[in-house]
């Protein structure tokens, strides 16, 4: 079934587990996370960022997710990851999808509430959520990260208020990409923001993360974890471990979705929201 984030995010706050988000660009990896989700009997979020569009339009993407949402038998967000511009964003909401995040983390904080409220209003006139973000989760460029970036735990309970945001992604230092090092999170920071903040806290960064990490963050206030590297990375290899001459795509597409699909389960479980749908 096809829901918003609040539907999802506000039990899984209540209750202390985290739902993934997991990025599903073509339809192997569609596949293979909803069928994750129903053997976990999981709500999930899946969806594309304005970053990946040139592997798959919305329009393109929209055509075969909302569907696959509303015939799944668990809850289903259809979420457009780190929107950039307003107009990919409207664009997004347009096509049916039930929630957007609204990226001004580089703007000054001042312009981040402005624009992303704005939005807030936008996107519930569609019966949409927002998520917005404050502080700014980088790429993954180096072994260090700059403490000005980090979540601020008062600026993100005014931030909270004053947007409207349904979701806030915070930055308690991971990174986007495959780690080349170990990161180090700052749980403390984390606890600071979720104790002021009413909305659903969102870790970007996920993949890579320890098991522990992730019980950390998901014990500590984090309720949606964002999670594309590691099950983009279990397609591929998938591909290259079940490969001979003369296999098609064709031959390949189921490895794809069971590795896609084993992968995801992990994840879930780890989150605790297996057996929440």
């Amino acid at each position: 079934m096809l829901v918003s984030l609040n539907e999802v995010l506000l039990d899984a706050k209540k209750n202390k587990y985290a739902v993934g988000l997991f990025n599903t660009t073509n339809l192997e990896l569609a596949k293979g996370v909803l069928a994750a989700a129903e053997e976990t009997k999981s709500p999930v979020i899946i969806g594309t960022a304005e970053v990946l569009l040139p592997i798959a339009s919305l329009r393109e993407v929209s055509n075969f997710l909302i569907p696959m949402a509303k015939n799944a038998s668990v809850p289903v967000v259809l979420h457009f990851d780190h929107g950039l511009t307003e107009e990919k964003i409207t664009e997004a909401l347009r096509m049916g999808f039930t929630s957007v995040m609204y990226d001004c983390s580089q703007e000054t904080y001042e312009n981040n509430i402005k624009k992303v409220a704005d939005m807030v209003r936008i996107a519930h006139a569609f019966g949409a959520t927002v998520e917005g973000e404050l502080g700014h989760v980088g790429a993954n460029e180096s072994s260090s990260q700059d403490n000005s970036i980090y979540t601020q735990p008062e600026q993100a309970a005014d931030y909270a208020e004053r947007t409207g945001v349904d979701a806030l992604a915070v930055a308690i230092g991971t990174a986007h990409g495959a780690y080349k090092s170990k990161p180090k999170l700052d749980i403390e920071r984390l606890k600071q923001i979720a104790a002021i903040t009413k909305a659903p806290l969102v870790l970007h960064g996920g993949s890579g993360l320890s098991d522990d990490d992730f019980r950390n963050c998901t014990k500590n206030g984090v309720s949606k974890v964002n999670i594309f590297t590691d099950i983009n990375c279990a397609a591929a290899k998938a591909v290259v471990n079940n490969y001979k001459d003369g296999n098609g795509i064709s031959d390949l597409q189921l490895d794809v979705v069971e590795a896609v699909k084993k992968e995801t389960m992990k994840k879930m479980l780890l989150f605790g929201s297996n057996n929440r749908a």
